[in-house]
């Protein structure tokens, strides 16, 4: 603040002739990067990097704005990356969630946050981050770290740590409400993203999402089929590359916003739009063709349903199932759901066969697991499409026992919290809508990877904040319950 009191000083004692030189160096130097912008990368990317510095200098300004970067970024272009290297390249969210760390840090430094606002559960979060920090050190013993093993690593402890920086910044249940809207609209408009692509002929979309090959993404064959053969049905990806990591966070954002839809004081004015976003996503989420999505999110609305204010969804969930059962158009998604639970399909199969290693894997490794690095035998390996079991793979047993007792207290904690809240009607239904999402994101897990496997630190970065929307909004209940009774007293 000092220094910035200093330049201006400076800059209002300057002569008018000194001013103009001012003025006209910076005039100057603006020009020559645009152009040297306009020389490099063209249009595109000189457009893009204005707009980036510009936004950038107003989220470094303001720690709400940078939270929605977060989101914002997580939702629409989760694998993005600079287009052009900096030593490294550093991913759009690798950017925006460090300059949401950095706002926070100052506000910090700057004196105007004070107190920091803990719940039972963070202990067993450090206990938990802790642990994959041990597991990722004894790995080592079978291949070192790479630059991007190491990056990864450390972005997934960055997002495990918005348990903690998150948490603490959440004071108002207006802050939850608005992270709410913020949720459904990024992941809305990557819902309608995903359709359009989806809808578009094969070529058209491809070449659209090729465009993105500047950005980090892949340069061809972006667009998938069921077990990756054109002559079954397209699976809508939007801009999340595979179709299950984008069902997984549709999943969890639609039970998210479910509760909203019935709500007796929703987050948004208009139950329409309540509806129409939840419809967008969806339908964006069948197109996925992810079962163990569809499965999470049916099973999150089904325990939405078992709330009191809720119960219209037991008689949709009864007729939406009667219609997949019996439309002609939904043939084929009963039929993949049949040959899941049949295990006659190649997926599946291909499952079961990772399975079935793992637990030989486990069998040899069950303490600390092998770790992020590498594994014991070339023929080994730890990706299974399970967050479970890659978990028990590289962080043992101990590990995911650990990360067990984690999310039960979470669940536990947000129980209790529910029990004693003050009947805030609101409040109850962005809690129950947290905690949902969460029981979605956990049942999605048990076959898919894409919340735990580095390499997908949106999935990762998604997961852990619902962890701490969850967790925030049952410390706020909690702080809530007790300032009524101080009241009364």
């Amino acid at each position: 603040m000092d220094n910035t009191n200093q330049i201006s000083r400076w800059i209002t004692g300057l002569n008018r002739y000194s001013y103009g030189a001012l003025i006209g160096a910076v005039i100057g130097l603006t020009s020559g990067v645009i152009a040297l912008l306009l020389a490099i990368g063209g249009p595109l990317v000189a457009f893009g990097a204005i707009f980036g510095v510009l936004a950038g200098l107003y989220v470094l300004s303001n720690v709400s704005a940078a939270l929605y970067g977060v989101i914002l970024v997580t939702a629409l272009l989760p694998f993005g990356t600079l287009p052009f290297k900096i030593g490294i390249t550093p991913t759009f969210l690798d950017l925006a969630l460090g300059a949401f760390v950095l706002v926070y840090a100052m506000q910090w430094m700057t004196g105007r946050r004070q107190g920091f606002k803990l719940t039972p559960v963070h202990a067993l979060v450090a206990l938990y981050g802790l642990w994959l920090i041990l597991a990722f050190a004894l790995g080592l013993r079978y291949a070192p770290f790479t630059s991007a093993t190491i990056r990864q690593f450390a972005e997934t402890l960055l997002s495990i740590s918005l348990v903690f920086i998150l948490g603490d910044l959440i004071r108002e249940p207006e802050t939850l409400r608005r992270l709410v809207i913020a949720i459904m609209a990024a992941v809305g408009i990557q819902a309608i993203g995903a359709m359009v692509l989806y809808i578009l002929p094969d070529q058209t979309a491809e070449e659209l999402l090729v465009r993105l090959a500047r950005l980090g993404y892949p340069n061809g064959g972006v667009i998938r089929f069921i077990e990756d053969n054109p002559a079954n049905a397209e699976r809508a990806i939007g801009t999340w590359v595979d179709p299950n990591a984008l069902g997984g966070v549709l999943a969890f954002s639609a039970a998210l916003v479910a509760p909203q839809l019935f709500a007796r004081k929703p987050v948004l004015p208009y139950r329409w739009m309540t509806l129409g976003i939840l419809g967008a996503i969806a339908l964006a989420l069948l197109l996925t063709f992810s079962r163990a999505s569809m499965l999470a999110f049916a099973i999150s609305v089904f325990i939405i349903g078992l709330f009191p204010g809720y119960r219209k969804y037991l008689p949709m969930l009864l007729l939406g199932a009667v219609l997949i059962i019996a439309l002609p158009q939904t043939r084929t998604y009963v039929e993949r759901f049949a040959e899941a639970f049949t295990g006659s399909d190649l997926a599946t199969q291909m499952r079961i066969g990772e399975y079935t290693d793992s637990f030989e894997l486990i069998s040899q490794n069950p303490i600390v697991g092998v770790g992020f690095t590498g594994t014991p035998d070339i023929d080994v390996y730890t990706n299974v499409a399970s967050m479970y079991l890659i978990m028990a793979n590289q962080i043992g047993l101990v590990g995911l026992g650990l990360f067990a007792i984690m999310i039960l207290g979470v669940l536990v904690y947000g129980w209790r919290a529910r029990l004693r809240g003050n009947n805030d009607e609101r409040m109850s239904s962005i809690h129950l809508g947290y905690h949902a999402a969460l029981i979605a994101a956990l049942i999605n897990a048990t076959a898919d990877l894409y919340f735990f496997r580095l390499d997908f630190q949106g999935s990762i970065l998604f997961f852990w904040i619902i962890i701490t929307l969850a967790l925030a909004s049952s410390r706020l209940l909690f702080e809530a319950s007790e300032s009524t009774v101080a009241k009364r007293a």
